[in-house]
C-alpha cells in the first residue's frame, strides 16, 4: 500500500482473495486488491501505513496500523481538500502458504470525517 507498486500485489495477495465486510464475503482476487490499492491511492497519492502493533497466531494475523496521507482526489463523495487526515485501524488477515486469503476489519474514520466537515456535531 505505501508504495502503490500493484504489480507485486500477487506476491503478497492470493488469486482466492476475499474480503470480509460485516460478515459478508467479497471475492476479489488479486486483480480486485489491485483495485482497491489504486483507488486508495487516488484518494491519497502520498498515504503512508505504519504498523504499531502486530500479532500472529496460527493463519491469522491482526495488525494495528496508523495511516496518514493528503486528501487529493474524491473521498465518499467529497471533493478533495488538500487536508493530511490521520486514522487508526485493525487488519484482520487471514494467511495460506504465504499470502493473504481473507482480509477484513475496521478503520477509525470519525476522526477524518470531522476534521473535513463532513460531519458535524450539534450542540
Amino acid at each position: 500500500m505505501n508504495t502503490g507498486d500493484v504489480d507485486r500485489v500477487g506476491l503478497f495477495v492470493s488469486p482466492d482473495y476475499v474480503e470480509v465486510h460485516e460478515g459478508k464475503r467479497y471475492a476479489l482476487g488479486i486483480q480486485g486488491a489491485r483495485e482497491h490499492i489504486r483507488g486508495v491511492r487516488e484518494t491519497y497519492p502520498d498515504l503512508k501505513l505504519t504498523v504499531e502493533q502486530q500479532i500472529a497466531e496460527g493463519e491469522w494475523v491482526v495488525t494495528c496500523i496508523v495511516a496518514r496521507g493528503t486528501h487529493r482526489g474524491a473521498w465518499l463523495g467529497m471533493k478533495p481538500t488538500g487536508m493530511v487526515l490521520t486514522f487508526t485501524g485493525v487488519n484482520v488477515d487471514r494467511i495460506v502458504d504465504g499470502k493473504i486469503v481473507e482480509h477484513g476489519g475496521a478503520a477509525n474514520m470519525l476522526g477524518p470525517l470531522l476534521e473535513v466537515g463532513a460531519v458535524q456535531v450539534r450542540s
